[in-house]
Parts: structure tokens; C-alpha cells; sequence
């Protein structure tokens, strides 16, 4: 039954108090269950994680959610930012979880997905910055294809120019015609650097498409596929869980996705710079740990003992072009 209020009677009740009903809704949705559980895994970011954190306040401002910061003992004190859980805008909540030593990206990752509670589980690098509306397109793919386990925006360079986040299967031939190797930018319209590497155009409009592996730098899974395969492998401390980690996606029957319309800004390697010397190191012998895995499962493989020992000399290469040996 409707009431009909007097005249001069002022205002209802409801809309005198809005601060307390804010304050209300504010405490009732910090028990609901969140609707997205963001996950920054922090290695030394410097500033990079308060803008990561202020840009995510935007963007996650509609549905409820929560971040989760997962420090791997950092000594610049970084993950300060994200100490108090107030820190970003209502109905939200940033935990911060400190490890006493750095355990690598997939544990540190995998320990932010048991403490979130979310279905959607949205892992961003630190010293990514993410633009308003970037999450829409995913959320739509995620929709329109229920099989799909996780899918990426186009993570950008600070030049706006594509990073070549979505790639192709790893093979003998990537350490050649991989992202940042000298053929590649060589010859950038080659077939198998153009296999390994997908650059969309910089115009927008480019149709969302199902591929091989997509960069860990910013990427929205379902928790459903995430925690049927597992989760990442923690054998891998730095480097190349993401593409172990979509194969066995893919293995299982779930699809990766990538919409070139949302763009992520990443700077890209921050918390490697200040650890060139393990970043390196890390980086080959997690390839050669997946392509043991997924390339040339046997140990007698004569394609498993050229990749050691090419991957060995890059290595050696790379350690002494940065004068760290």
C-alpha cells in the first residue's frame, strides 16, 4: 500500500541520513562475497604499485571487489601503500599478504587466489596501469564464450605501441623469433615471428580472438578453470608460468582469449631490474622447463638437449652483456 506523505511533511527519512545508509551499504558489502578478486604479486615496484592501485580504483569501482597484494619480501618498501584496507574506494578491500622471502611470481600468484573468494580472479602486475572501461571487454568475452578460462587486454608500451602480449606456442625456433629478440625486430612481418608473436592494430575495432597463451601481466581467470588445472606451477620462479600455465588450460578444454580493444598500460620489467642476475637466470631455466614439459617430454630427446645448450649459451651471453658475471 502506498502512503501518501503529508505536504510540508519534508522529506522522507530514507533520504535525510544518505551518509548512514552509505555507511550501511559500505559495511554490508564488505561481507558479501566479492565479485572480483584482483592479485598483484609486489617485488620491489617502487611507485608503481600506488599507481597500479589508483588506477584500479577507477575501474573496479561498479562491481564489489576486493585486491589482494602479495609482497614477495621486498626491501624497497613498496608494498607499504597497500598496508591499510581503506585505502581504495567503498565496498572494496586491499589486503596485503608479506612473505618473509621471495618465493617467485607463481606461489606468490597461487597464495593470492586461496586468500581472494572470488569467481573472477584478475592478476595484474604491479606496474600496470589500467584505463577506465578496460575491464567491460573482458567481462563481455568471458559471456559470450562459457569454455573460455582466461582472457587479456592488449597490454601497450608507454608509447601506446602494442607489447605482444598474445603469442603462439613456444618452440624451438621462439628463442629466434621470440618478442624481443634481434630477428624479430628485424624482420617483424616474417611468418614465425607473425606466429609468435601476435601484434594487433593500433586502431580500435580489431575482433577478439582465441589464442595460444597470453602474458601473465594482465589477465582475467575463472576461478572454475583456474583451480581444475591447479593453479600456476610453482616450479617456476620467474618467466614462462603464464604460457604453462594456458597449455594446461587448454589441455583441459577451456579457451584463452584476447580482446586488442582494452589496453593496459606496462612498463615492464621493474622488479626484474633490480635483480638482472636472477631475472635472467630465471628466465631460461623456466624455458627450458617448459619446453621439457610440453616440447620434448622425453630426457633422451636430441630437441631437449639442443635447447639446454642453446638456452645455456644465451644465457651466458645475456649475463655478460650486463656485466654480471
Amino acid at each position: 500500500m502506498i502512503i501518501p506523505r503529508e505536504t510540508g511533511a519534508g522529506p522522507p527519512k530514507a533520504f535525510r541520513f544518505t551518509g548512514e545508509v552509505r555507511s550501511s551499504i559500505r559495511r554490508v558489502r564488505s561481507h558479501m562475497t566479492p565479485d572480483i578478486t584482483a592479485i598483484i604479486v609486489n617485488y620491489n615496484s617502487g611507485h608503481h604499485l600506488a599507481e597500479c592501485l589508483n588506477s584500479l580504483d577507477a575501474v573496479l569501482a561498479g562491481p564489489n571487489c576486493e585486491v589482494v597484494v602479495v609482497d614477495n619480501a621486498s626491501s624497497d618498501h613498496s608494498e607499504a601503500v597497500a598496508q591499510t584496507d581503506e585505502s581504495i574506494a567503498e565496498g572494496r578491500r586491499v589486503r596485503l599478504v608479506r612473505l618473509p622471502t621471495n618465493t617467485g611470481f607463481a606461489a606468490a600468484a597461487n597464495l593470492g587466489a586461496r586468500t581472494g573468494t572470488a569467481n573472477l580472479l584478475l592478476f595484474v602486475n604491479p606496474d600496470c596501469v589500467v584505463a577506465a572501461g578496460f575491464l567491460a571487454p573482458l567481462l563481455n568475452e568471458l559471456d559470450r564464450h562459457p569454455r573460455c578460462g582466461a582472457v587479456a587486454p592488449c597490454v601497450v608500451n608507454e608509447d601506446g605501441s602494442p607489447q605482444g602480449n598474445a603469442r603462439g606456442d613456444p618452440t624451438l625456433m621462439t628463442g629466434f623469433f621470440g618478442r624481443s629478440t634481434m630477428l624479430s625486430r628485424v624482420f617483424p612481418s616474417a611468418r614465425l615471428t607473425r606466429r609468435n608473436v601476435l601484434i594487433p592494430s593500433t586502431q580500435e575495432g580489431n575482433a577478439a580472438s582465441s589464442v595460444d597463451w597470453v602474458s601473465g601481466s594482465c589477465l582475467l581467470v575463472r576461478r572454475e578453470a583456474f583451480t581444475e588445472v591447479g593453479g600456476f606451477d610453482e616450479r617456476y620462479f620467474l618467466y614462462w608460468e603464464d604460457a604453462d600455465f594456458c597449455r594446461r588450460l587448454r589441455n583441459a578444454g577451456w579457451s584463452i582469449r584476447f580482446t586488442p580493444d582494452a589496453r593496459v598500460l606496462h612498463v615492464g620489467g621493474r622488479s626484474s631490474r633490480t635483480a638482472k642476475s636472477l631475472a635472467i637466470r630465471a628466465f631460461h631455466r623456466s624455458a627450458f622447463l617448459y619446453y621439457a614439459t610440453h616440447v620434448a617430454r622425453s630426457r633422451w630427446s636430441a630437441r631437449r638437449w639442443l635447447a639446454a645448450g642453446l638456452l645455456s649459451a644465451r644465457c651466458g651471453i645475456k649475463l655478460l652483456a650486463a656485466r654480471i658475471l
